[in-house]
């Protein structure tokens, strides 16, 4: 179990089925340093390259991933990353700056790849991550991980990914042991909106999910939106489009989980920058997904 909770994270989720702004909190955290579980910052190894699914040849090294490890730390949350992209590219390089950033506080990091579009045709995109997290439920005590606390996460396309595959109970990864939470950072969710605005404004993204409505709602989070004892967090920016903000306020509401459940707006940030920006010294976002992994991690 992680050390007791911060002032930060008792602020953050003391009604955590509330939608939250971090604007109410700016006071607060310019008190509160962006240090580990206990008081310790870590030198992080970073393992890379590591072939997660052997049996089968991936095009361009999609079945890679790297592990960020808090060096001398034993039994650390772990986190399996997911970049964004539109599911039509990126890489796991893109992982680089959160993973440093959350490994010297004490959490694990596993950034992977995953195959992309137009190559790719949903749910190849969703496999590649189920194989990814299976992989590191298989492996990651070896690094010194806690496999009881192994959440999902990632940015925009990847944070779609992880919300669907933490739903989705009928994946066989849900057989293997439990994903503790989802952290998602500015996803799309509905992609029975989502794919027809993209598609009108590119037909590439037709190589994505079709054109089928029916097809479109599969792989969405709709028909999981009601999820029992599910940990998620959106973390969106002040400046994210509306749409996407909307969708996340909606999907959160819906979860059946209001204990763990929460929304919550880093100021002065857009969809890309939340990322971008996460190894400032003033960060919020990764402060944010420590005080989550802080309330809902277990012994």
């Amino acid at each position: 179990m992680l050390s007791e909770q911060t002032g930060l994270e008792k602020s953050l989720y003391i009604k955590t089925s509330k939608i939250y702004t971090l604007k109410k909190l700016i006071l607060l955290l310019l008190f509160v340093p962006l240090v580990s579980f206990g008081q310790t910052l870590y030198k992080v190894n970073i393992i890379t390259d590591i072939d997660y699914n052997e049996n089968v040849i991936y095009p361009d090294k999609k079945d890679l991933l790297d592990i960020y490890i808090p060096e001398g730390k034993k039994n650390y949350p772990v986190i399996v990353y997911f970049h964004g992209g539109a599911l039509l590219s990126g890489s796991k390089e893109m992982g680089k700056d959160i993973g440093e950033k959350l490994a010297k506080s004490g959490v694990g990091f596993v950034s992977a790849n995953y195959r992309v579009s137009p190559v790719a045709k949903y749910p190849d995109h969703l496999n590649d991550a189920q194989a990814a997290t299976e992989w590191t439920f298989k492996n990651i005590e070896s690094f010194g991980g806690d496999l009881k606390n192994i959440y999902v996460s990632g940015h925009s396309a990847g944070a779609y990914l992880s919300a669907v595959m933490t739903l989705n109970k009928e994946l066989k990864i849900h057989k293997m042991r439990e994903i503790r939470g989802a952290i998602l950072i500015s996803p799309f969710l509905y992609v029975e909106e989502t794919a027809p605005v993209r598609i009108k404004k590119d037909p590439i993204y037709k190589s994505i999910w079709g054109t089928n409505p029916k097809d479109w709602e599969k792989a969405s989070v709709s028909p999981y939106s009601y999820g029992d004892n599910v940990n998620f967090i959106s973390i969106m920016a002040e400046n994210d489009e509306v749409w996407r903000k909307e969708q996340n306020k909606r999907f959160i509401n819906n979860l059946k989980n209001k204990q763990n459940t929460s929304y919550v707006e880093v100021p002065n940030r857009n969809h890309s920058s939340l990322v971008k920006r996460i190894s400032e010294k003033d960060d919020r976002v990764s402060t944010t997904i420590i005080a989550f992994i802080q309330r809902t991690s277990i012994d």
